[in-house]
């Protein structure tokens, strides 16, 4: 039997047409956003002993569901990953056929189903009650076979789908997704998950990139252009020239930085006598620096916000490196 022919679009709506269009989806995301609300005044202790039992677990979060709730258990499983929850995917079909063994007794199981009678489900729910495996599910119906055999159920609201037949699943899978986040992030702030942390699991891309701590990009050594506060600027010049970042940090006695000298300053003092001059009568004091352990979106933003290409990184007083606009945008962070 051939698929039935679905009617092909109009290719140029009239104004009538699109306003029905943008009608019929503010419908569906105003339907959504209501169900959020209520998702969140609903949530209770069991959010919170389900938090209690996902925290300490030794081993991983199991994640799984079937259907679109599989889609939603999926991206769970990758949000509990990436913010410090060891978590992993099993589809309930496989775990029947040998997957199981996946499922260890230092894990424990989140399972998904709107409905909570998916009878893919059966096996899995059945090996963590046999070996005394923590099982939370995510439902919306709390008499349901997985409520009552889970040891904290965590139970949707009731919401109407967003599909104006009320049959594809649409605003179930939304709640679903959102606690999952909520659950994610909760664990996240529980065991003080920060930056860094974020930043070992997500090294590759954007994200890992905004993420780089000044260290890891700053030069240092010799490579960082200094000089005491008492050098001749002749000497101080060929100094800036030599390093390339168009500028000279200058330290006093204590060897803490003190002062800068840029292109800018030597264009305001250029006079006969320039050369002659110390750098202590030249220089601009105070100037801007930031620590080694901070991020480089923040150099970035020091630099944006004080129109300068370069940043003297400073510990305890003393510069341990610069850092160059270049330097940033070599590394994708600008």
């Amino acid at each position: 039997m051939s698929a039935p022919a679905l009617r092909q679009p109009d290719r140029a709506p009239d104004r009538a047409r699109r306003g029905d269009d943008l009608a019929a989806a503010r419908r569906v995301l105003e339907t959504e956003a209501a169900a959020l609300e209520r998702l969140a005044r609903s949530l209770d202790d069991r959010f919170v002993a389900a938090l209690d039992l996902l925290e300490a677990v030794q081993g991983r979060i199991i994640v799984s569901g079937i259907g679109k709730s599989g889609h939603v258990a999926r991206k769970i499983a990758a949000t509990l990953a990436s913010t410090g929850s060891p978590a992993q995917f099993v589809h309930p079909a496989e775990a029947s056929h040998g997957d199981l063994g996946m499922v260890t007794p230092a894990d424990a199981v989140l399972a998904l189903s709107n409905s909570g009678e998916t009878s893919e489900l059966t096996d899995l729910v059945s090996h963590t009650r046999r070996f005394a495996i923590p099982l939370v599910a995510i439902t919306s119906r709390e008499e349901s076979t997985l409520a009552r055999h889970a040891d904290v159920a965590l139970i949707l609201p009731p919401a109407a789908e967003a599909c104006p037949l009320g049959l594809a699943p649409t605003t179930s899978t939304t709640l679903m997704l959102a606690l999952g986040d909520a659950l994610a992030v909760a664990l996240l702030a529980r065991k003080g998950f920060g930056a860094e942390d974020f930043r070992v699991l997500h090294p590759g891309g954007r994200l890992g990139r905004r993420l780089l701590r000044v260290r890891d990009l700053m030069h240092g050594g010799e490579e960082v252009p200094l000089a005491p506060e008492t050098v001749r600027m002749d000497e101080a010049i060929v100094r800036m020239t030599a390093h390339r970042f168009g500028c000279l940090g200058l330290t006093d006695g204590a060897g803490r930085l003190v002062g800068i000298i840029t292109d800018g300053d030597l264009r305001r003092h250029m006079s006969p006598d320039l050369l002659s001059r110390t750098a202590l009568q030249v220089m601009t004091r105070s100037p801007r620096s930031i620590a080694p352990d901070a991020l480089a979106v923040e150099a970035l933003r020091e630099m944006n916000d004080r129109r300068i290409t370069a940043l003297f990184v400073v510990e305890d007083g003393r510069p341990v490196g610069i850092l160059h606009v270049h330097d940033l945008l070599r590394a994708g962070v600008a």
